[in-house]
């Protein structure tokens, strides 16, 4: 009997993340679950990201009372994106190692902690300069705003460095799920690390714009530039591999089982290539969208 077609009982839950992704559930019920999961598997990234999803709402709150711009933008803009962006990279990685066995558990424990930490304190420091009026990143304008800069650089390798692990894991272990989704998580994990080595190109350089002073007109939401080349759109897309291929793996598991292993490859493939283009297109200085 397929176990993806049950209800699982409460015993089951933290064993079989790719439950959740069962197409019999109720969308609820698959949301509710997945977070049961999460929970059970890595409490620590579960509640960090809860804390983000606080983060994000005040983050919003204060871009109704706080009218300040900072290199053209809201001052609270970057704080709510990074909520989002970091809660999302816990769950994500938190749900995707839930399908680990549990000979995987004390390894699992350990990254979730570190995780945790690295990103909560990345969105601190960008919350209290944020509220400081100043830059978080590439700022190294005083000996305090290069020491929170250092500090978020410092968690930033920390979480790579955890990330790598998880990667080795998720090799090394098999993967609870369909073959597809096991490598999607297998390829997504190692392609999001490429993500986060091309935001330490951005810091080397202190600075992610190229042919032109980080700020100036951006694609709306987004910020990137629409006048010279921007490296955070294949940092973005590389970050995002995480969520990307895992969906890539389990689609293709429903809609075509006997192909959908080598597809995957191919799809992984194809990001990739995406990834590495648009890093060419930002340091060639072209922007992904050039405006009037």
């Amino acid at each position: 009997m397929n176990p993806f077609l049950l209800s699982p009982a409460p015993a089951v839950v933290a064993s079989a993340a790719p439950l959740a992704l069962a197409p019999t559930l109720p969308l609820g019920q698959r949301v509710a679950l997945a977070l049961q999961q999460l929970h059970h598997s890595s409490p620590a990234l579960a509640w960090a990201g809860w804390l983000h999803v606080g983060l994000a709402l005040l983050a919003t709150a204060l871009l109704f009372f706080d009218h300040r711009l900072l290199t053209g933008a809201p001052v609270w803009a970057k704080p709510l994106k990074f909520a989002v962006a970091d809660g999302v990279f816990i769950w994500s990685l938190g749900w995707l190692l839930a399908g680990l066995p549990a000979a995987a558990r004390p390894a699992v424990a350990y990254i979730g902690w570190g995780v945790a930490l690295s990103m909560t304190v990345e969105t601190v420091v960008i919350f209290i300069q944020a509220g400081r009026g100043q830059l978080s990143h590439y700022n190294v304008s005083s000996a305090l705003n290069a020491a929170l800069f250092a500090t978020m650089g410092i968690f930033v390798v920390l979480n790579t460095a955890l990330s790598a692990w998880a990667a080795y894991l998720v090799w090394h272990h098999p993967l609870a799920g369909p073959a597809a989704y096991a490598w999607g998580v297998r390829l997504g994990l190692p392609l999001s690390i490429v993500g986060a080595l091309v935001g330490g190109y951005m810091i080397r350089q202190l600075g992610h714009t190229v042919g032109a002073p980080d700020g100036g007109p951006g694609l709306p939401g987004l910020g990137w530039s629409t006048r010279a080349g921007d490296v955070r759109v294949a940092h973005f897309l590389g970050l995002h591999a995480l969520q990307a291929l895992p969906v890539l793996g389990w689609a293709l598991g429903r809609w075509a089982p006997g192909r959908a292993v080598p597809l995957v490859w191919l799809g992984a493939a194809l990001y990739a290539a995406a990834v590495a283009a648009l890093f060419w297109q930002a340091l060639a200085g072209q922007p992904l969208w050039r405006g009037r």
